[in-house]
C-alpha cells in the first residue's frame, strides 16, 4: 500500500524527512562523537545497528528499538521484520543521512535502541559449558569479531575483566554482525580473584598464552559436558601476570615457523572450535 508515494506498513508508516536538522533525527546525530560508552563524556548509551543484517538482528533482540533511519530501498527490505514494531522509520536520502550521522553510511540504514539490564554472572554461567573471559581487549573490532566467533562456535557467554571495551559500541555491534546482541555478557569483578566464582561453578580456567612452556591447547579438549573458561588477554601485552597466576592451566596454540602469536579474535576462534562448540 502507498500513501503519497511512500510505502506504509501495518504498524508504523515510513516517515519522509528531507531536512538534516530535523529534531526527530537527533538520536542519529554526530555518531562519530555521540555514541561513545555511556560512562564517557557525551555518551548517550544507545545501541546502534548499521546495515540491514544487523538491524534485522536488533529488531529480533530484547533491545527496545527507538527509531530507524535509512534510504527507502533499505528500509523496504526490512518490511517483514518491522511487522509489529511501533518505532518510527525515517526515510531520507543518502546525502541527508551523511549530514546527520557525520559520515557516509554505505549500508543505507541505521537503527537505535535503548539498552537493557545486563545478565548477572550467575545467569551467564547457569547454562554455559564454555565461556570466554577477557582482560584488556580494548579494540572495538577485535571485540566484535570475538563475539561473532563466540556465537558461531557455541560459546555460552563472555565475561569482561578490566580494560575491555563496551561490547555495545557501534563498531563492535557492526563487526559482530549483530551477534553481540544475543551472546550474553557480564562483568567479572573483582579481578582476578573473581575467577574463583568460575571455579566454584565447576569451570576449569584455561589461560591462552604463547609462552613455550604452556600446554598444547588440544590437550584441553576433554569430554562433552566439561566446563571450560577460556581466558584471553589483549593483543599487545597478553594476559597480566596476576591473571595467568589465577588460572588453573596455561595453554597455547601450536604454530609453525617463527610466528609467535595470533590476533586475539583469531586465537579465540581456534580455541572455541577446539572446545567442540560445547557452549
Amino acid at each position: 500500500m502507498a500513501t503519497g508515494g511512500w510505502q506504509t506498513f501495518r504498524v508504523a508508516p515510513l516517515i519522509p524527512v528531507a531536512d538534516a536538522a530535523d529534531e526527530r533525527l537527533d538520536d542519529f546525530r554526530d555518531l562519530t562523537v555521540a555514541d561513545r560508552r555511556p560512562d564517557r563524556p557525551g555518551g548517550r548509551g544507545f545501541v546502534i545497528a548499521e546495515g540491514t543484517v544487523v538491524v534485522r538482528r536488533l529488531l529480533a533482540s530484547p533491545y527496545p528499538v527507538r527509531a530507524l533511519l535509512g534510504v527507502e530501498r533499505r528500509i523496504t527490505e526490512l518490511a517483514d521484520d518491522l511487522e509489529g514494531c511501533a518505532a518510527p522509520a525515517y526515510v531520507t536520502s543518502a546525502d541527508v543521512m551523511a549530514r546527520v550521522v557525520g559520515f557516509n553510511l554505505n549500508r543505507g540504514v541505521l537503527a537505535v535502541a535503548d539498552r537493557v539490564p545486563r545478565p548477572t554472572l550467575e545467569q551467564v554461567l547457569a547454562t554455559a559449558r564454555v565461556v570466554a573471559v577477557l582482560e584488556g581487549v580494548g579494540d572495538h573490532e577485535n571485540l566484535g569479531a570475538l563475539f561473532r566467533n563466540a556465537a558461531a562456535l557455541g560459546v555460552g557467554g563472555v565475561l569482561l575483566g578490566p580494560g575491555c571495551s563496551d561490547p555495545l559500541y557501534r563498531r563492535s555491534v557492526r563487526v559482530s554482525m549483530g551477534h553481540v546482541l544475543r551472546v550474553p555478557f557480564a562483568p567479572l569483578e573483582p579481578w582476578p580473584s573473581g575467577l574463583r566464582s568460575l571455579r566454584a561453578a565447576g569451570f576449569r580456567v584455561a589461560a591462552l598464552t604463547p609462552r613455550p612452556d604452556a600446554a598444547d591447547l588440544r590437550r584441553l579438549s576433554g569430554k562433552a559436558g566439561d566446563r571450560v573458561a577460556l581466558l584471553l588477554g589483549s593483543e599487545g601485552h597478553g594476559l597480566s601476570e596476576p591473571a595467568l597466576a589465577a588460572a588453573d592451566v596455561a595453554v597455547r596454540i601450536p604454530m609453525a615457523g617463527d610466528v609467535d602469536s595470533l590476533n586475539v579474535a583469531t586465537a579465540a576462534a581456534v580455541a572455541f572450535y577446539e572446545m567442540g562448540g560445547r557452549g
